[in-house]
């Protein structure tokens, strides 16, 4: 076997001779006290313990997150973490102490000034809902006031039994009209058939309103 100071060993426990570049699994004890052979590797045979992961830069970031502290908070010291002032404040810390100052002095100022330059507000709106409301008050209160200024007329009988018998008598002159084409032999539609038999009910209901069977009132 070759010197073990000689030796390589990997991840899977493939052994690889420095000298001679062979690779074996050494022989090894069992538990019950047997010795297992010595197994040469295959030249170019790489088993996939020896394979080496791509570690992905971003994606370790990410999964060591938190585990360190906050950035850049390592590097300020006790008088800067309180503002830079006191007497144990360095020349440099005191005089970024003034300018902070300077400026949340010169940011109240403008915003001071912007609330003074600012224009009134607008008139307030009304509401989609406010203004259904109102659009159903002025409706109800416009159609109450018609209702009481358009009275119903009064309705003088004679007329309506004029009206109703000029109707029956139109309806009369085309029933006798199509009976006059089914005497003299063209055919007529079904419609127009039962239009011919209701002459008789026609010639009724106007005898019923005063009228004759030609439409003209009675004496």
């Amino acid at each position: 076997m070759a010197d073990p100071n000689s030796t390589k060993i990997s991840s899977s426990g493939i052994t690889t001779d420095a000298v001679t570049g062979e690779r074996y699994i050494p022989s090894s004890i069992r538990a019950d006290g047997s010795k297992r052979r010595e197994i040469r590797v295959r030249p170019g045979y790489r088993p996939p313990e020896d394979v080496e992961l791509y570690k992905n830069r971003a994606a370790e970031a990410w999964k060591n997150r938190g585990k360190g502290g906050v950035p850049g908070a390592e590097g300020l010291s006790p008088s800067e973490e309180g503002g830079g002032g006191g007497s144990g404040g360095t020349a440099a810390s005191n005089k970024n102490a003034k300018r902070r100052e300077a400026r949340k002095k010169a940011k109240a100022e403008e915003e001071k000034s912007s609330e003074q330059q600012k224009p009134p507000p607008p008139p307030q709106q009304q509401t989609p809902t406010e203004r259904r409301a109102e659009t159903a008050t002025n409706w109800r209160s416009t159609e109450g006031h018609n209702n009481q200024q358009a009275e119903p007329a009064a309705v003088d009988p004679e007329v309506e039994k004029e009206k109703k018998a000029r109707n029956l008598k139109k309806k009369l002159r085309q029933a006798r009209e199509l009976r006059e084409k089914k005497d003299s032999g063209e055919a007529l539609l079904p419609e127009q058939l039962e239009k011919v038999i209701k002459i008789n009910e026609l010639v009724r209901q106007l005898d019923s309103l005063g009228f004759d069977s030609n439409g003209e009132k009675k004496v």
